[in-house]
């Protein structure tokens, strides 16, 4: 396995990574992409980590959690071989302060992931999405406690703007707060808008791409055939290209 440092940071991860959107299948959304148990998760864990890809990458809205719980046990005994990636700021719950990435649910968020996931500490934390309500120095000062913490140890974004990354790395400059190291982004051959700015802003900002979907929805991966209906998980997102 090919290990490439990412970003501006000493972390090195491995070419590929392993997105845990199919484990649990919790609701109606997520079961359309699948339904992994925890035995068939070891299963896969194993596999990756024979090949070398120890990169595991999950998010508290996966199954409303249960993405996170299944990895957790999937990974029992083997934490100090794995990196894991999670990330939060969509809605978690039906209250106020249960969406978004304000310094209040940004930390409850996190110690939620910490009990699913069953350990003390992620490699890598992402605001899930931009937050325009929450000003980015609330945000970034609350990730940088966690990573003062121990409670993450590098934090990234996904789905920003080419501006809401700038900003947010103009902000980690200014205060000396933890910067994000990476960005991950939707970017595949059937979509390329990633080259049009996140691309070159990432280049000269030194932010690593963690690149979802790569196989454009399975339209890459041979399964869909023209003239053919789409496989029910391309027909969730078959206006996203």
């Amino acid at each position: 396995m090919d290990y490439r440092q990412l970003g501006h940071s000493g972390l090195k991860v491995p070419a590929l990574s392993f997105g845990t959107g199919t484990f649990g299948g919790g609701n109606e959304f997520f079961r359309a992409w699948g339904h992994t148990d925890v035995e068939e998760a070891k299963r896969l864990v194993a596999i990756c980590l024979e090949a070398g890809a120890n990169l595991f990458d999950t998010a508290d809205v996966y199954s409303n959690g249960l993405a996170e719980e299944i990895l957790g046990k999937a990974v029992e005994g083997k934490r100090t071989e794995v990196l894991i990636s999670s990330k939060t700021t969509f809605r978690f719950g039906d209250g106020a302060n249960d969406v978004g990435s304000s310094r209040y649910h940004i930390l409850r968020a996190c110690e939620a992931s910490l009990r699913r996931l069953g350990t003390d500490y992620i490699d890598i934390y992402h605001m899930h999405g931009f937050d325009a309500l929450t000003p980015v120095e609330e945000t970034l000062e609350a990730l940088d406690s966690l990573v003062r913490s121990g409670k993450v140890r590098y934090i990234a974004c996904s789905n920003f703007s080419g501006w809401h990354l700038m900003k947010s790395i103009a902000a980690s400059e200014r205060y000396g707060w933890a910067r994000y190291v990476a960005h991950q982004a939707y970017y595949s051959l059937v979509n390329r808008e990633y080259e049009w700015e996140l691309m070159p802003l990432g280049i000269d900002q030194k932010v690593g791409a963690l690149v979802w979907s790569p196989l454009g929805w399975g339209r890459l991966t041979g399964k869909v055939r023209r003239g053919q209906p789409l496989p029910a998980q391309s027909r969730l997102h078959k206006t996203a290209d």
